[in-house]
Formats: structure tokens, sequence, C-alpha cells
């Protein structure tokens, strides 16, 4: 089976995979799960923090996984999705096949109300300042994030580079606009893609998925009963969809 590289959005870490990763029962499959850079440690040295750059860093997570096995499965959640498409987009080479979760690189999206409030500045300084972790992490269970990711999530908050590298991010992207720029290669996209979306996303509506799916024929599973991290709260539901996927390829 090829190589796995799953890509986690914000505000997470590699953590919210691993009731997905459970499920999928990988075996002795290469899996990789790499944090962004800067999310669960200090930023790298002249790491810029902006989407070129994650998407830069993952191009190069990804030619080190197929230089060992081949060609690869990409899989990305939120930010994470919308990095992975990047990634498929400039090197289709690298790529067997590529998955996201409720984040789509779209046209016509303009991000959700707490994108706008981080790519404001000042503003945006104030609410990470104001988001305490115990607050975060109520507030992620609340929308059906597994509690002890909920809490291990919203520890990580008290790193400064975390807050600093969110912020930069949103910015390098506008809040999340991709129409003048990365929404124009989706016709770059490899064929092999699939999306997964909680129905219930309140960040990422299915309205977009729907749109994005009409648009390209790219397959859209919807997991009824499931919010923005659909991969945790229904990680079953979400792994049958991954490996029917897989299966067809």
């Amino acid at each position: 089976m090829a190589a796995k590289l799953f890509l986690h959005g914000v505000p997470d870490s590699p953590a919210i995979w691993r009731p997905l990763l459970d499920r999928l029962d990988l075996g002795d499959t290469p899996v990789a799960v790499p944090a962004l850079p800067g999310f669960t440690g200090p930023l790298p040295a002249g790491f810029a923090a902006t989407k070129e750059a994650y998407a830069d860093w993952a191009v190069g997570e990804a030619e080190a996984l197929c230089a060992q096995h081949g060609p690869i499965d990409i899989v990305g959640h939120d930010w994470g999705a919308l990095i992975a498409q990047r990634v498929a987009m400039l090197r289709p080479d690298l790529i067997r096949s590529w998955a996201v979760s409720n984040a789509v690189i779209d046209p016509d999206y303009r991000g959700h109300r707490i994108a706008r409030i981080w790519n404001t500045p000042i503003l945006g300084e104030i609410f990470m300042a104001l988001s305490a972790p115990a607050k975060l992490a109520q507030g992620l269970a609340t929308q059906g994030m597994p509690a002890d990711i909920a809490a291990e999530e919203a520890a990580q908050w008290a790193n400064k580079d975390k807050r600093r590298a969110i912020l930069k991010l949103y910015r390098s992207a506008k809040g999340l606009s991709f129409e003048h720029d990365w929404a124009r290669d989706i016709d770059k996209l490899p064929a092999n893609g699939a999306l997964i979306w909680g129905a219930g996303d309140p960040y990422v509506e299915l309205s977009v998925a729907e749109r994005f799916a009409a648009s390209t024929g790219v397959p859209l599973t919807v997991i009824e009963g499931a919010g923005h991290w659909a991969i945790a709260e229904c990680p079953a539901e979400v792994a049958t969809a991954l490996r029917t996927f897989w299966s067809r390829l």
C-alpha cells in the first residue's frame, strides 16, 4: 500500500489524527504525521509561516516519503487540506491520490468569522491574547472534538510561536481567500481526489464542498452528524470512506 502523509490544520496538531489512525489500522504501511512548523514547538529560524512557506515545507515532506516508497496518498484536514491540495497541484509526480476534509481551495470562499479576525492587524493579536486555553478546550470539545484531544490542543496555545504562525498564515491568505492565486490552479489537481465532509461544519459549510465537487467531478462523502472535526468526531465513518477511496485506485 502507498505511503500516507497526514497534514493537520488550525489550531490543531498531529494529535487530531489519532482517532482516525486507530480506525484505519494501516499496519506496516509507511505513515508520516508531521506537525506544521511552529505548531508544537518554536518556529524554525527564517521560516516565514506564510501559506507558500507551509506548502513548500509540505512538498519537502512528500518528496522524502516518495523517495523511499513511491507516489504517496496525501490526506489533509482544515489548513492541512488546503496545503495538501497545493502540494498535489505543484508536484503531481509525488502523489498517487489526495483526500481532504472540511476545507478546499475554492475561488468563492471568503473565510469564516475567526479567520477574518485573525487577518486583521491588532484585532487578531487581541483576540489571540484573550483566547485562554481552558476556554479554547471547552469550545473545541463543544464542537465535537474528543475532550482529551481538545485539552491537548488547547495546552499548546501557550506557545507564542504557534499563535504568531497562525496569524502569519491567515494574513498571507488574506483571511482565507484563494481567488487570485491557488484557486487558479485547480485544474492542475491530479484526478485521484476525494472530499470527506462533516455535514454540520460551521466554518466551511457543506455547500462549499458541494460546489467544488460539482465543478470538478471529485467525489464527495458527507459525514452526517459531524462538524468541522469529523476526522476525530466520527473516525470510523471517515476511515471507511478513505479505505473505500484507496481501494478503487
